[in-house]
């Protein structure tokens, strides 16, 4: 099979991708990976996983047709955020601070694959349910046996992608020791749109805000854990990971939103820093198949469908004597991501090695300048309109 393009990884950056191509006039597309899975619609049932999303993110999704399919009613917006240092360090930030509706959006994986699925069908692109099985000049064989021929194959298979290995390319990958914990919890204070963040010796820990549920007010929550902390806590059963996680969060949160009640599995993923060149011969990555971010910002997704909107606006808009695959397009999509990846990866990384430095006066220090930064108006306005463009 010959097309013009030949996307790898059906989640959510590789769906938006192929949309974006499909609704920008190329319909010789395929997309390349097994199909996610069918989410609930039980509204007291949600997925494990949300994200935090952009300002800019939004207007992607709104561009390629799908933010108005979502289900408003499981999508929460967050209108504030407070942040607290490891000691005195406090800072909170408003929407109305930079004269702004919300920050971002909380919304489940699961809502937005649903909407980017549907839509995909509408448009009646190639949708091979497959992997990649072997690759070389620009022709891939799936496991299925199936031959693909396109002028560009954009990687969007993930941090362990098949193609971005089966290609040669490089990957610096620099594990955090750490691991992302992640569950849903019950709070019995209500959330009010504000989202949570704690810097604490044992990880970063933010509670995001989902919609309510019969058993009462909802949170979801992120705990950057040192990876011995977290594989004791993930080993335990079920209910003793409960009781053990309400007494760790209790301190850590000082309480803020009251008693909060696990109120479905734990999760864990490995954090790592990675970055890639961004391009091959023929080849675009995008997502984590591109780089990977630490998750305190809550940028990796965001960071992801920045790259599916240049990559498919620097195809679009390429000169018609170049293929999609053209060193020179390739080499215009790398120059645009590079100052937005490079600015993601320098504040997560530096924040996190700040907090993680124990050596007196830096304690006192970063506390103090996150007072600071709570005191002047003008900074924080930058800050949240930083945030709203993110990626």
């Amino acid at each position: 099979m010959k097309a013009s393009v030949v996307i790898c990884g059906a989640g959510i950056v590789g769906m938006a991708s192929a949309l974006a191509l499909a609704r920008g006039g190329c319909h010789d597309v395929v997309l390349l990976g097994p199909a996610p899975r069918a989410v609930s619609t039980d509204h007291n049932t949600y997925h494990p996983r949300v994200y935090a999303i952009s300002g800019s993110s939004q207007q992607f999704l709104q561009s390629i047709g799908v933010w108005s399919l979502l289900d408003m009613s499981r999508v929460t917006r967050v209108e504030a955020m407070e942040v607290r240092g490891d000691q005195f360090g406090a800072l909170y930030l408003r929407a109305w601070q930079a004269a702004q509706p919300q920050l971002s959006w909380i919304i489940e994986a699961g809502e937005i694959e649903r909407v980017l699925s549907q839509a995909l069908k509408v448009y009646g692109l190639t949708w091979l349910e497959d992997t990649l099985d072997q690759y070389q000049n620009q022709t891939g064989v799936t496991q299925a046996g199936k031959t693909l021929t396109a002028d560009l194959w954009v990687a969007a298979d993930g941090a362990n992608s098949a193609l971005r290995q089966l290609a040669g390319l490089p990957y610096d990958s620099q594990p955090y020791d750490a691991v992302g914990v992640v569950a849903h919890l019950t709070c019995e204070h209500p959330h009010q749109g504000v989202a949570f963040q704690w810097f604490r010796p044992e990880g970063v820990l933010a509670l995001l805000p989902m919609p309510d549920t019969t058993a009462g007010h909802q949170v979801s929550m992120v705990w950057s854990l040192k990876t011995a902390h977290a594989d004791v806590l993930l080993g335990l059963p079920p209910e003793r990971q409960a009781d053990e996680l309400a007494g760790s969060l209790a301190p850590a949160t000082r309480a803020r939103l009251g008693q909060l009640t696990l109120r479905g599995p734990l999760n864990g993923f490995a954090l790592t820093l990675g970055q890639s060149p961004m391009i091959g011969p023929g080849v675009a990555l995008v997502g984590d198949a591109a780089h990977r971010v630490h998750p305190l910002a809550g940028q990796g997704l965001n960071l992801g469908l920045g790259d599916a909107q240049a990559l498919v606006r620097v195809v679009s808009q390429r000169e018609p004597f170049l293929s999609a695959g053209d060193p020179l397009v390739l080499r215009r999509y790398r120059r645009e991501r590079a100052q937005a990846i490079l600015e993601i990866r320098l504040v997560t990384d530096g924040l996190k090695r700040l907090f993680d430095v124990t050596l007196p006066p830096i304690p006192w220090i970063r506390n103090a300048g996150l007072s600071l930064v709570d005191r002047l108006p003008l900074v924080k306005r930058l800050l949240i309109e930083g945030a709203s463009r993110s990626a």
